[in-house]
């Protein structure tokens, strides 16, 4: 059953389609770019860096790639952004870990002539040209939507989100929280913010549903966090008691997503997250900046049981690439 699975998949994983992603020729000199991650080391993370790759071939620009193993170490990323400027580095595509303890880093960036684009999870600094990403207080809103559209009666609510200090988890928590609350059918029982690693989530998402036994819907807000209570909801036994919506695309989920354990994914486009990001470098080093909106919304989609199959699902859900970043 698996193999025929990824048969069905394979001719499908070319480009998750790029809206606004043309091509241009570019010039003989090249600039360099570098771009620093929350992570290396998930399914995201491969997707933004093959989608960053792109557009540096494209654009003929100097890649680096870098970011820490954990995606709560915001002082590790704070000294990549600085050894990235002492490389050379005339821009940096930025994803913070910590909303406000990223900054400072930022902004000397800045001061020594960085141009600065954020991706996926913005800073709280004044020298970001443009936030590619996406609409997390929407997402938020599309994930708490979807178990109310699919479970009758009243809700009990369980989140898992990762680092407090992240902005795009907090927004898309509020965004959950909120549709919840305007439905006036739904009570949040707890939350909790765990490390964005699988385990943690798995023991933290398991403590929470032995606690409050009465959830009968749970969110989970980034892919290690959604792997981890996929592995909790199973191991538990309780795949058709607990409504689990979780975030973005790894093998673990999607078979979840099959086979029980998950009943849906808001699934978000890392690979247009990096080719945007470079290609927003690139028009900032090559005088083309004040094309660059401020905010680009780079879309997400909800996949269930019901549309697994079907080929938009599939190009959301397969990344483009497995590689390490060493």
């Amino acid at each position: 059953m698996k193999q025929n699975k990824w048969a069905v998949l394979s001719t499908a994983l070319t480009l998750f389609l790029l809206c606004g992603c043309t091509a241009s020729i570019a010039p003989s000199s090249q600039h360099t770019v570098a771009i620093v991650a929350k992570s290396t080391q998930t399914e995201f993370w491969l997707s933004v860096f093959a989608g960053a790759e792109a557009a540096a071939t494209e654009y003929n620009v100097e890649l680096i790639i870098t970011g820490p193993k954990a995606e709560e170490d915001y002082e590790t990323q704070n000294q990549m952004v600085a050894n990235a400027v002492d490389a050379g580095a005339e821009a940096l595509v930025f994803s913070a870990i910590d909303y406000e303890n990223n900054a400072a880093a930022i902004d000397a960036a800045a001061q020594a002539g960085v141009q600065i684009v954020a991706i996926d999870s913005n800073v709280a600094s004044s020298a970001v040209s443009t936030y590619i990403g996406t609409d997390n207080y929407a997402a938020g809103q599309m994930a708490a939507q979807s178990a109310l559209d699919r479970i009758s009666g009243p809700l009990k609510v369980g989140i898992i989100n990762y680092d407090i200090s992240s902005a795009n988890g907090q927004e898309r928590e509020q965004g959950a929280v909120d549709t919840f609350t305007q439905s006036g059918r739904a009570e949040i029982v707890g939350i909790v913010n765990t490390l964005a690693e699988a385990s943690h989530a798995q023991s933290d998402t398991t403590a929470l549903l032995e606690k409050y036994p009465q959830i009968n819907v749970l969110l989970a807000f980034n892919e290690p966090t959604s792997v981890g209570a996929a592995n909790a909801v199973e191991s538990l036994g309780l795949s058709e008691d607990v409504f689990l919506v979780g975030f973005d695309s790894n093998v673990a989920t999607v078979d979840g997503l099959q086979e029980g354990s998950v009943d849906a994914l808001i699934v978000q486009n890392p690979y247009a997250m990096g080719y945007l990001g470079v290609e927003s470098a690139y028009k900032l080093l090559s005088g083309q900046g004040s094309s660059l909106e401020r905010t680009v919304d780079t879309s997400t989609k909800i996949v269930d049981r019901r549309n697994l199959f079907t080929m938009d699902s599939q190009k959301a859900l397969f990344a483009f690439e497995q590689r390490t970043i060493e």
